[in-house]
């Protein structure tokens, strides 16, 4: 009885022994494909809201880590800074809608130092398949009317969807999540305008070529 019992303990150790080696090495293998293509995913965003006549460097390994409530929490987020000759030209900046119908909605908001935007996306949201999730562009060209808008602190009334008086369209059936995008957005926008100067004289975050987002 005692030796049955010694046995199987010796074999499940061994299977557990052998199954965390196994998760390991498939960790180990795949950990660096998984960085490849995360990157690849950022530039390939980062490249679809900041063009690329505005800039000449790799924005992905030029930005900021940024706290402020503006961009809708407390966390350190990433702001991305592309330059032209060496010359302020735009930013890509990480934001969180908190509001939105099911949590929190990740964007990404490119704005050129006019203060016009150069395109928005939605990074990562939880909104409901057929309503909220209009939000992303494989699915509907709802995002895309931020193009060339520029914000205005002065007008911040028509910064809003057409329900509250604003200019933005709302969906059939959710109004919740284009209320948290066109909010966050502003939000984004209004803080980056106001700390362009500092934003871009910062040291390089992401100088080592790690992306922080």
């Amino acid at each position: 009885m005692i030796l049955s019992i010694k046995r199987n303990g010796l074999i499940l150790g061994a299977f557990a022994l052998a199954t965390t080696g196994i998760i390991a090495l498939t960790h180990l293998l795949t950990s660096g494909l998984i960085q490849s293509q995360e990157k690849q995913q950022l530039q390939a965003i980062l490249a679809s809201i900041v063009p690329v006549r505005l800039h000449d460097n790799a924005i992905e390994h030029d930005c900021v880590q940024v706290s402020d409530p503006q961009l809708g929490d407390r966390q350190s987020r990433t702001i991305y800074r592309a330059t032209l000759s060496g010359e302020p030209a735009a930013l890509a900046i990480s934001a969180v809608a908190p509001n939105g119908y099911n949590g929190n909605i990740e964007l990404l908001v490119g704005m050129e130092v006019s203060g016009h935007i150069s395109g928005v996306r939605a990074l990562k949201h939880q909104e409901t398949p057929g309503l909220g999730d209009k939000i992303e562009l494989r699915i509907s060209d709802w995002i895309q009317g931020f193009d060339g808008l520029q914000y205005d602190p002065q007008n911040s009334a028509s910064w809003a969807v057409k329900k509250d008086g604003g200019q933005f369209d709302q969906f059939t059936g959710a109004t919740i999540t284009p209320r948290a995008v066109v909010s966050a957005v502003g939000q984004a926008l209004e803080f980056a305008m106001a700390n362009q100067e500092q934003l871009f004289a910062a040291p390089n975050a992401c100088a080592s070529g790690e992306s922080n987002e």
